[in-house]
């Protein structure tokens, strides 16, 4: 009987180990290593030096408002692959195509994606091209500050949906075809049925696309970055992830990157604490 007792904490003891050799414990050393200094003060303590350099840097402070962007756009980024898993469950007219289609840019490299995008927004490019002979002049869509970021996360958003909507897929599965049958009769519509039966049921699969969603565009956009913008122009399309590889492997710098990745880290924490939060309140997660 003791045996057993122990017998959960046995099976889950190598993940957790696993876990903390290689996750906890690098966390722990970079959080160190960011209250120390670069340079000639290189192993030397210096408070949180680091942490106000940061925060007077006008590219970090672009960063950090380039994440609250991504913040408030989230809801889209998950809305999308939303729709066209329920498009897919209730064999709406298109499902078949969507079927068949949907996954095709997750297995595409964020280089090629990049490289593809650059030519379809290129100022000289095809889709300057189609405005033009509808009379709508050029957009400089890699080129405007105030245009880069959306095109960026746009081409994000297209690039990895498929995942989400794979868990959405899968969510689907374990939905109770007699709530969709009882909504069906009580004569519901597509709108009632979508949010009094699907969004209710599918609570804690929302959640969970929501989370790794925010973590996906908080540390999975380097690539797309470099190809597309290189965080231009006027260094508007930085986010900390960008910053952290430019001041590690270009500036040479690892204690300010450690800085920078701790408050990165500090962020998707918080964000994510705040949409579990969220969605409690909203009746969505029990």
């Amino acid at each position: 009987m003791g045996a057993e007792r122990y017998a959960p904490y046995i099976l889950i003891a190598p993940a957790v180990l696993i876990i903390v050799a290689l996750r906890l414990y690098p966390l722990i050393l970079g959080v160190n290593f960011s209250f120390t200094g670069d340079g000639d003060q290189n192993g030397e303590a210096v408070g949180f030096g680091n942490y106000q350099e940061l925060f007077a840097d006008p590219l970090f402070r672009t960063a950090l408002g380039n994440v609250g962007l991504l913040v408030l756009l989230l809801p889209v980024a998950v809305a999308i692959p939303g729709l066209l898993a329920t498009f897919i469950f209730l064999r709406v007219p298109g499902h078949r195509f969507y079927r068949s289609v949907y996954f095709f840019p997750a297995v595409l490299s964020p280089v090629i994606v990049g490289a593809i995008f650059n030519l379809l927004l290129a100022f000289d490019g095809p889709l300057n091209a189609v405005l033009g002979s509808i009379g709508v002049g050029p957009v400089d869509w890699l080129g405007d500050p105030d245009v880069a970021m959306f095109m960026v996360v746009g081409v994000h958003i297209w690039a990895t949906f498929g995942m989400a909507l794979v868990v959405f897929l899968a969510g689907f599965a374990t939905l109770d075809a007699a709530l969709l049958d009882a909504a069906r009769v009580d004569g519901a519509s597509l709108r009632q049925v979508v949010w009094h039966v699907i969004i209710p049921s599918l609570a804690r699969t929302i959640q969970f696309v929501f989370v790794t969603t925010m973590i996906g565009m908080l540390t999975s956009m380097f690539g797309l970055l470099f190809v597309m913008t290189s965080g231009g122009p006027e260094g508007s399309t930085y986010l900390p992830e960008y910053y952290i590889w430019i001041q590690q492997g270009q500036m040479n710098r690892p204690a300010l990157a450690s800085a920078a990745s701790t408050i990165l880290f500090a962020i998707m924490l918080v964000v994510g604490m705040l949409q579990i939060k969220l969605l409690e309140r909203s009746g969505k997660v029990d």
